[in-house]
């Protein structure tokens, strides 16, 4: 198992240093009355508050990928998109260790809990020109989601969703099992799986979060029940994602999720090492003081790894 380490952001992530309000103010002139001056004399904004957090996003997908519009439901998660775009690009050197970062619409991604934001579709089309397919268990999201994608035509092609009709899965009824054709294989699935094993759960380290960093409120960035929990939290949902992606071993290159927690990842690894995976490895990332990493897994050797990049690659 590898285990490879990035400090920070990573070289071609857009989002490098502090925010740039004003040029953002520029594009997004929403965003104007949400920025103040902060304590250390900066321009900044509430991060407690869920409409200043929606607005910076609206405006760094604006600058930065050309989106003309960017809306979600209230109360839905609204996550960091510096962060989601340190994850595309890890997995995009990922899937070009040895050779050129393979790009371009055929180029298929599975985003499992695509949610009602599309971020990680948003950052990997507008970056590589992948392919997507996002799934979710709630309805609403994917609507969401689409809705994001119908308004802005020019800049989101090739973004599709599937509504995952059975919440105890998460592969099946997504991935056609036993079907090796261009539609029934994907050369990544990315995931943001829900970190906690109840809504206490969530409340309780929301509140742990806000006690550490010595606020009246904590960071905000929302989130729904389907988005936060799931029952034996994220270690079973990562289980069942590792078991799951046994059935449909040879119709995707590179399985990977975030993992939040690193006193998961031994749980993690055992049930990698229980499913026979080839090979398996942890990508970690940090931003500031905030550490996370990438776990990722194939089961393709290294004569299937090459004849996938000469087929669907070259």
């Amino acid at each position: 198992m590898k285990k490879d380490r990035v400090s920070s952001h990573h070289p071609r992530n857009r989002h490098q240093g502090h925010y740039d309000f004003d040029r953002l103010i520029e594009v997004c002139p929403k965003l104007a009355p949400f920025v103040v001056i902060n304590q250390y004399h900066n321009q900044s904004i509430d991060f407690a508050d869920p409409e200043a957090v929606r607005a910076l996003n609206l405006a760094l997908l604006a600058h930065f990928y050309g989106l003309k519009t960017w809306e979600i439901p209230a109360r839905y998660l609204c996550p960091p998109v510096p962060g989601r775009a340190d994850y595309v690009h890890l997995v995009a050197d990922l899937l070009g260790e040895g050779a050129k970062i393979p790009r371009g619409k055929q180029i298929r991604v599975l985003d499992v809990g695509v949610g009602a934001n599309c971020i990680y579709p948003i950052i990997g089309h507008c970056e590589y020109g992948w392919s997507f397919v996002g799934s979710d268990v709630d309805v609403v999201a994917i609507d969401s989601a689409k809705k994001i994608v119908r308004a802005n035509p020019d800049v989101l092609k090739h973004i599709e969703f599937r509504v995952q009709a059975n919440a105890a899965k998460v592969l099946e009824g997504i991935v056609d099992v036993g079907l090796p054709s261009e539609q029934g294989q994907f050369d990544l699935v990315v995931c943001n799986p829900p970190f906690h094993s109840s809504m206490a759960d969530a409340k309780a380290g929301s509140e742990r979060k806000t006690k550490n960093l010595g606020k009246a409120k904590g960071l905000n960035f929302g989130g729904q029940p389907t988005e936060l929990c799931y029952s034996g939290g994220e270690v079973a949902f990562v289980c069942q994602l590792i078991n799951e992606s046994q059935s449909v071993a040879n119709q995707v290159f590179w399985f990977t999720t975030l993992i939040s927690k690193e006193t998961n990842l031994p749980s993690i690894y055992r049930a990698l090492d229980k499913a026979e995976t080839f090979e398996y490895r942890t990508l970690e990332m940090a931003q500031g003081q905030k550490k996370s990493r990438i776990v990722a897994w194939t089961f393709l050797g290294e004569t299937l790894q090459a004849q996938w990049r000469t087929r669907r690659w070259a």
